[in-house]
């Protein structure tokens, strides 16, 4: 039985996502960011291509690394300006029946009580279909409007992030208890308090002394995705996360990545078999190759190679204007890690080290977000290219992203989906459930070996 392609939708409540440049593409509706109804067919369409999910990315703060300045995305409207996701949520929820939602929130500037209570309100009133993207932060302009001098230490932020996740397991699994609300008439009695728990947690970095705001939700815990790739991020994924989406940029490079976390659950004492991987991707479809090709070139002569440099600085945490050929060459060698994103290091030092690279090379790879994530051909091209990467890498799935809004979703679910669905690669039904239901085919709580289900209240 061929293995089933999961596929989830990325987006961000801005102008642009990864793509620097393109917001002056013909026909890119960058501005509809701020529409409602956008949000609305959005929602719409995904479930018309029976996505399982729609990934919101999202971040604290400005790039501003590159030049020592934030002047390169604002004029390219990178990541800025930005809006809260969170609130378009429930409209999408109320036009749609199964579609998830994947909410981003950093571990480190949002309070694990308040953002408890953010994850229960929006999985009542999805009705189950709520997922958190659990992510540290890296930008020190983020640390500094959150008044820090400058950002926790890249793992010590992981080290926090493992109290965290412990506050808000105590708040979702523990607090109440499953038959705590009685909405007992007669005896005037709504819930029972001695079925609900203050959690009395004092640690290294959080003091919660009492009880979880809500009650419990359909899966009481949102289903938990984590993007971090680098070596403590790849432990903290291992210990906590259900899904993980990669940034990956080759084959060997997934596979890598898939095969280090899956170990690393299962010394944590999980099934490595219940982590699902979903690796970024950028398709350019066309009815026929040279059609997409020429579709491809025409979105690269207007992306913008400062405004890719200017993600890749914020990501990497060096400013790559100062860079000269040898000193970026210098850094692919060594892979030298920072208190910024260490993942890009690694992934250069693993992969690049005995390559040379100019600055013009290295913006035009990552101008999409890195080439490895970008895929071009007509709809059976690119079906046997994501069935090819699946047995090639283990992964799960996928997390479609665009080039342009929302030309690029429509034309995959319009022209690749029918294909891979002639193919029984991807669900042409829905199955009824919540959204850890969708994925795992199971219970909507944490399975019983996650660290969640372990917690107790002293």
């Amino acid at each position: 039985m061929k293995k089933k392609i999961r596929l989830n939708a990325v987006e961000m409540a801005n102008p642009i996502q990864d793509n620097a440049g393109l917001w002056i593409y013909p026909g890119n509706r960058v501005d509809r960011y701020k529409d409602l109804d956008y949000w609305i067919e959005l929602a719409q369409l995904l479930e018309k291509g029976k996505f399982d999910s729609l990934f919101f990315a999202d971040i604290l703060g400005v790039y501003d690394v590159y030049k020592n300045s934030r002047d390169t995305a604002i004029r390219e409207g990178l990541y800025v300006p930005i809006n809260d996701p969170s609130y378009a949520i429930p409209a999408m929820a109320a036009v749609t029946e199964h579609l998830g939602f994947v909410l981003t929130a950093s571990l480190t500037y949002e309070h694990p009580y308040s953002l408890a209570r953010k994850m229960s309100t929006l999985d009542h009133l999805t009705n189950g279909r709520i997922g958190w993207n659990m992510v540290t932060s890296n930008l020190n302009s983020a640390a500094h409007n959150f008044g820090l001098d400058e950002q926790i230490n890249h793992d010590e932020r992981y080290d926090r992030g493992d109290e965290y996740l412990e506050v808000c397991y105590k708040l979702w699994q523990a607090s109440w208890e499953e038959d705590a609300v009685v909405r007992d008439i007669k005896n005037r009695v709504y819930t029972d308090p001695e079925k609900v728990h203050d959690i009395k947690h004092e640690g290294k970095y959080f003091k919660v002394p009492g009880i979880h705001l809500c009650e419990p939700s359909p899966q009481r815990t949102p289903v938990l995705f984590q993007a971090g790739s680098s070596d403590r991020g790849r432990e903290f994924a291992a210990k906590h996360a259900e899904c993980i989406f990669l940034n990956a940029m080759t084959v060997e490079e997934t596979r890598f990545i898939v095969h280090d976390i899956r170990i690393r659950a299962e010394r944590n004492g999980r099934d490595p078999q219940q982590l699902l991987f979903f690796p970024k991707l950028n398709p350019v479809v066309a009815n026929t190759e040279e059609e997409a090709q020429e579709k491809l070139s025409s979105y690269l002569g207007y992306s913008s190679p400062e405004g890719a440099l200017s993600l890749l600085s914020a990501w990497v945490g060096l400013d790559f204007s100062k860079f000269n050929a040898d000193e970026l060459l210098e850094f692919i060698k060594k892979g030298e890690k920072n208190n910024s994103s260490n993942y890009l290091a690694e992934f250069f030092g693993r992969n690049y080290a005995d390559e040379s690279w100019t600055k013009e090379e290295v913006a035009k790879y990552f101008a999409f977000g890195g080439v490895g994530s970008l895929i071009v051909g007509t709809p059976q091209h690119i079906a046997d290219q994501l069935e090819s990467f699946v047995e090639e890498t283990g992964v799960d799935g996928f997390n479609i992203a665009y080039i342009t809004r929302n030309g690029t979703l429509k034309e995959f679910i319009e022209l690749v989906v029918p294909e891979l669905q002639r193919r029984g690669r991807v669900q042409t039904d829905y199955n009824n459930g919540t959204l850890r239901e969708q994925l795992f085919g199971e219970s909507s709580y944490l399975a019983l070996e996650h660290p969640g289900n372990k917690v107790f209240i002293r």
